[in-house]
């Protein structure tokens, strides 16, 4: 007799809990479509009469992307999903969310570069906004030529960054403003 213990088997799904055979999650249905990370899903528009495709990241709540999707050819059904349109719907979604990202960042990260205050070399100043939902707040901070932090400060999430404001900053001997 063997003495070699077996993976357990999960009663409710029937596979078995070792990893090495863990049952692949991907699903390729005509209106829906698992795979890498992503699901898109075909939905009845309720703007009018056809059907719209929403992309879906794994963990996400929201679709990144919504957006039409084509008539089938009796006019009625959508067309069916398959590997072409699901792999250009995933790279079209990444590139939304890699754009709301920017964007995001954008709005949250400010850059300007002052003279020094000996005016001998340059100093770039940035205003990082800490988007906390009790206690926003900024951190504004100076940078020699080589990167390295001369000083920081917290500020009001609402300062608004300037070259005048940066130089007064500096000029101020980087103590915090207002």
């Amino acid at each position: 007799m063997n003495d070699t213990p077996f993976p357990s088997t999960d009663t409710n799904t029937g596979y078995q809990a070792d990893d090495s055979s863990a049952p692949d999650d991907s699903v390729h249905e005509e209106r829906l479509w698992r795979d890498n990370g992503w699901t898109a899903r075909i939905i009845k528009n309720e703007d009018d009469e056809g059907w719209a495709v929403e992309m879906i990241k794994d963990g996400e709540a929201e679709p990144a992307l919504v957006g039409p999707w084509t008539m089938g050819r009796n006019k009625k059904d959508p067309k069916p999903l398959d590997v072409s349109a699901f792999n250009t719907l995933v790279k079209t979604a990444a590139e939304v969310l890699r754009r709301h990202e920017q964007q995001l960042r954008a709005q949250l990260h400010k850059a300007v570069r002052v003279p020094s205050a000996d005016g001998n070399d340059e100093i770039d100043i940035t205003l990082d906004i800490v988007p906390d939902e009790d206690e926003p707040y900024a951190l504004l901070s100076a940078l020699d030529i080589f990167g390295e932090q001369i000083a920081q400060v917290q500020v009001a999430p609402n300062f608004k960054l300037s070259k005048a404001s940066a130089a007064a900053w500096v000029a101020n001997g980087f103590r915090r403003p207002g």
